[in-house]
């Protein structure tokens, strides 16, 4: 099995291509909202705005990546459609769901929500000056500062109603706990901070990037474990959950991408010693196949034996990352096995993209391959940034 920038190029360029030929609305414009593991379309569906945010990054950055018009295109297409269906022009934000047709139908303020459409919003602007993206990304960033973040303790409300009032339910999934503060909303956060910060500098986004920065510190790295700490309180006080290793790898190597995406030296430091140290936790979920398990429930001991492809993509960059930071072959090997993982058992060779998952027996999750959470975002984002650290390696 290669694993060279000539393998990560074919592979972003297969994930592209699935997402062009599969998933855009030649109907009702923007890209269809769920697409089932067999390639078959729910025209019913709902769309999200992760799923269009995501999509809006991930075409913006393979442009910038590939140079193929057709990315720039399927770019325009998703910004065009966020910004006519998806942009609240009374309240300001972004709706959480529109209908098939675009008219809103969940309108709730989700800040997780609000952060990945910056996250796309500037990427566009990055590759095609269109002042129209970075308007409406500033706008967004005003928004969140105006209404989310928390003036008495810091860091930032997880959500609110349409109009910007306190909502009972600011739950991301089912799954979360409804928590005001959580560790998700504050990594995608600082993300997109960090990608605003690259086309629009200020010292205001800086100071905020630092503090974001800081609450991971202080909060949400558990310094005797390196694990993740998910859910807390407005004061702060932790709801104690599960560990997810696929966040623990995220968070390793994307905090320090913020960090040296500021320039500050201090910063930068400290998240080069948490990025080993949280790589290290996250390997205590890595399976002998080399694929990274889901979640453990500690209180519990109780293992999510489940595949998911997000950890996976995560696992092959964070790894990676490790390994280029302090050359230990140990992390190096984990990269390489969680690429040759999902190469087996997540790439969907006969009708493209990565399947959802898969069990402990390696049967197939029976989830969506488009669907609100489902997205191109996290897989081709890895082929990105392998081809950015430079792997040369033949296997």
């Amino acid at each position: 099995m290669n694993w060279n920038i000539d393998a990560l190029y074919d592979e972003l360029r297969s994930i592209l291509d699935f997402w062009l030929t599969h998933t855009c609305d030649h109907i009702n414009g923007g890209f269809i909202g769920r697409l089932d593991n067999d390639n078959t379309a729910d025209p019913t569906a709902p769309k999200g705005v992760v799923l269009n945010a995501r999509i809006l990054w991930t075409f913006s950055a393979g442009y910038g990546s590939c140079a193929d018009e057709r990315y720039r295109a399927a770019a325009e297409r998703a910004f065009d459609y966020i910004k006519t269906h998806f942009i609240d022009g009374e309240h300001g934000g972004v709706f959480w769901t529109v209908d098939p047709l675009g008219r809103p139908l969940d309108t709730k303020k989700q800040i997780y929500a609000l952060a990945f459409a910056i996250y796309g919003l500037s990427e566009y602007y990055a590759v095609t000056k269109d002042p129209q993206a970075l308007s409406l990304a500033l706008d967004l960033y005003a928004a969140i500062e105006t209404h989310s973040y928390d003036k008495t303790y810091g860091g930032y409300l997880e959500a609110f109603t349409h109009d910007w009032q306190q909502a009972g339910d600011v739950r991301l999934s089912a799954k979360d706990a409804n928590e005001k503060k959580t560790m998700n909303t504050h990594l995608h956060l600082v993300e997109a901070y960090a990608n605003l910060y690259k086309v629009a500098p200020t010292e205001h986004l800086k100071t905020k990037i630092n503090h974001l920065l800081n609450l991971f510190d202080k909060y949400f790295i558990d310094k005797k474990t390196f694990h993740l700490k998910l859910f807390f309180d407005e004061k702060w006080t932790e709801r104690k959950d599960v560990i997810s290793y696929g966040h623990d790898i995220e968070a390793s190597w994307l905090l320090l991408d913020c960090a040296q995406r500021i320039g500050d030296a201090t910063q930068v430091a400290t998240f080069r010693r948490h990025a080993l140290k949280i790589a290290d936790a996250a390997m205590k979920g890595l399976d002998k196949d080399g694929g990274l398990w889901y979640e453990y429930d500690p209180t519990l001991g109780k293992l999510v034996t489940e595949k998911h492809w997000w950890p996976q993509a995560e696992a092959i960059v964070g790894f990676f990352n490790a390994w280029k930071l302090s050359g230990d072959q140990r992390y190096f090997n984990a990269a390489l096995n969680a690429w040759l993982f999902v190469n087996e058992h997540l790439i969907d060779w006969e009708d493209g993209e990565w399947f959802w998952g898969v069990r402990e027996d390696y049967t197939k999750m029976p989830a969506d391959k488009v669907g609100p959470w489902k997205c191109p975002y996290h897989n081709a984002r890895a082929c990105i940034e392998l081809v950015k650290r430079k792997p040369s390696i033949i296997n």
